[in-house]
Parts: structure tokens; sequence; C-alpha cells
């Protein structure tokens, strides 16, 4: 009877004071920012009539509460890789709320597996037309690249994973793929 090897972490920033000195500053700017368009959206149709300049500010502090609002999340932002025998999903969280999924891959299918320290990443990384993808947080981390083709595009994934992880996937990449050299 085999077993099923599973395994799931997440990826945080190990120095993330200024992202949260930065998150807490953008609810300030957004609740300021919709204070002044209220302000200005109540001078639009003033004693003169229309008032265009009013019309602007509000526009562009309500645009900027909307965009704060939408993309401040990002600020803190993790990842998230599940593997499940032979199968690595990957996934981005944003403030432990909202979750993207980025795709899976199939650890048996790739053409290269290694240290993005090692020689080879740089062979693979500077060929023609290869799309990478960081999914890492931490550049001081020891971090591992996958190379594989799909859909007739070479792409190249850069993850942070723990060591435990790293044996986990050792185990199921074909011979020839670690590239330790």
């Amino acid at each position: 009877m085999s077993m099923d090897h599973f395994m799931e972490e997440v990826v945080v920033k190990r120095k993330n004071t200024v992202n949260r000195i930065v998150y807490a500053l953008s609810w300030a700017v957004l609740v300021f920012s919709v204070f002044l368009a209220m302000m200005s959206f109540s001078g639009i149709m003033g004693q003169g009539g229309f008032n265009i300049y009013a019309l602007v500010t509000t526009l562009v502090f309500g645009g900027t509460a909307v965009a704060i609002f939408l993309f401040h999340d990002r600020l803190l932002t993790e990842y998230e890789y599940t593997f499940t025998n032979g199968a690595l999903d990957f996934a981005e969280v944003y403030n432990n709320r909202k979750r993207k999924s980025l795709g899976s891959l199939n650890v048996k299918t790739v053409d290269a597996f290694g240290k993005v320290n090692s020689g080879a990443f740089n062979r693979y990384l500077n060929m023609p037309g290869v799309k990478r993808m960081n999914w890492f947080l931490n550049r001081e981390a020891e971090l591992y690249f996958f190379f594989f083709s799909k859909d007739n595009s070479k792409k190249m994934i850069i993850l942070e994973p723990s060591e435990e992880l790293v044996g986990l996937i050792k185990l199921y990449i074909p011979h020839g793929v670690l590239q330790d050299h």
C-alpha cells in the first residue's frame, strides 16, 4: 500500500514592518480621500451653477479612494503552496482574506528543477521567450525554480519552498531533472 504525500505551506514576508505601516497609512488616506470627495461633491452645483473644479476634485479624490480600497490588501501578500502526490498548487493570498489561484503543476512533467543559485538557473532563464513567474516574497531565502513547457511556451516558476517540501518534490520529479550544479 503506497503512502500519500501531502503538504501545505504558506510563505510570508519576514521583514513586513514597512508593508504594515504603508497598509495602515493606506486606510488613513482612504478615509481622507472619501471625506474630501464628499466635501467637493457638495460644491458641484454651487450658488453660481455648475462648478467644474468641484467635479474634477470629486473624481480625483473618489478615484483615489476606490483605487486604494481595491488594491491595499495586496500590500500584505502571502503565497500558498499545496503539494499532493506530485501535484503542486499555487495561490496568492491577500491580507488573509482574498485568495487567487495561480495554477497547478505536476512535477512529473517539468524539464528542470533546482536552486536559483545554480548555474542551470541562468541557462534556463536566458533562453529566448521564457515567461518568468516569481512566486516568492523573501529574496534572501533559498529559492528554487521549475522550468517547463506548456501550451507551446517555456515557463519558469521561482518559489521559496521549505526543505521538507523540496524533499517531497524530489520524490516525484523524473530522473535527470534535478539541476544541482
